[in-house]
């Protein structure tokens, strides 16, 4: 229903239908996946030190096993408010992890984007509505996130350890007509891969000025996120959904909700442990 959060580590890839609570993994060449169901919304994973994921839930960050199915809570995640549930997430070059949350139904200036690191969980911008695209430079110096409900993207300045430097620039404001700006991550190359929903195409936007380089188009019409993966980490991986589409148009869009995989001419990166201590 709603696919988002592609991870490859260790020859899997994992991904999450985040309104069903679940979490898949599959691995080239299954004639299936894995899934795990987790009772609560789940969206984002990263490896992590020491081995397992970390995996964000509606309120919690968990850390958990794929092999045992074993599961502990890491540190609450707004807990404390019903209205909000983890989205867009993914770990940085110093090994910290950062997620956003946002309104269940979308609400503005409900969304925020966290970040943990060694133990500590802080929140570093609110007043969102739709946070995603969380992606980093190759050498770490640099945050993207975007709004895409502002059809608007940013860059961060980040300092040794990962934390963000004063305040965000905006990057690139999207056109309408070319899709919202949702999931994002960056090639070795530095160039950023944006899934733009409602438009059915992936692009690749180049670091020095967002112009478009390179556009996949999908056979379905909202994709979330796409993530490297594969022999050499050049498989694009990209999640879709089916979230709010009207039975005509689903009727219409065989592929809604499907995860799709190309291989690029640039590959990725792998991503870095996030570390718990």
């Amino acid at each position: 229903m709603l696919g988002e959060g592609p991870l490859w580590t260790n020859g899997r890839l994992f991904w999450f239908d985040i309104t069903a609570g679940r979490m898949l993994a599959w691995r080239p060449g299954d004639a299936e996946a894995r899934s795990w169901t987790f009772g609560e919304p789940v969206s984002a994973a990263a490896p992590l030190e020491g081995g397992g994921l970390m995996i964000a839930s509606a309120s919690s960050l968990l850390r958990f096993d794929p092999d045992t199915g074993g599961c502990e809570m890491i540190v609450p995640l707004e807990a404390d408010d019903a209205r909000v549930r983890s989205n867009d997430g993914r770990a940085d070059r110093q090994g910290g992890f950062w997620i956003s949350t946002m309104g269940k139904a979308a609400e503005a200036g409900l969304g925020r984007i966290w970040r943990y690191f060694r133990g500590e969980l802080r929140c570093l911008r609110k007043g969102l509505a739709i946070p995603n695209a969380i992606c980093f430079s190759p050498d770490g110096t640099l945050a993207y996130f975007a709004d895409t409900a502002l059809a608007t993207i940013w860059r961060w300045a980040l300092d040794a350890d990962g934390w963000p430097l004063g305040d965000p620039q905006p990057f690139l404001k999207v056109p309408e007509a070319e899709g919202g700006p949702d999931g994002a991550v960056v090639d070795r190359e530095g160039c950023l891969w944006n899934a733009r929903w409602g438009a059915g195409r992936i692009v690749r936007l180049a670091p020095e000025d967002g112009r478009v380089i390179e556009t996949i188009r999908l056979s379905a019409s909202r994709p979330s996120c796409p993530a490297f993966g594969g022999d050499n980490l050049a498989t694009l991986y990209v999640t879709t959904a089916q979230e709010g589409m009207s039975s005509d148009e689903l009727a219409a869009e065989a592929d809604a909700g499907a995860l799709f995989e190309t291989p690029v001419r640039v590959p990725g990166l792998a991503d870095t442990l996030v570390k718990l201590a």
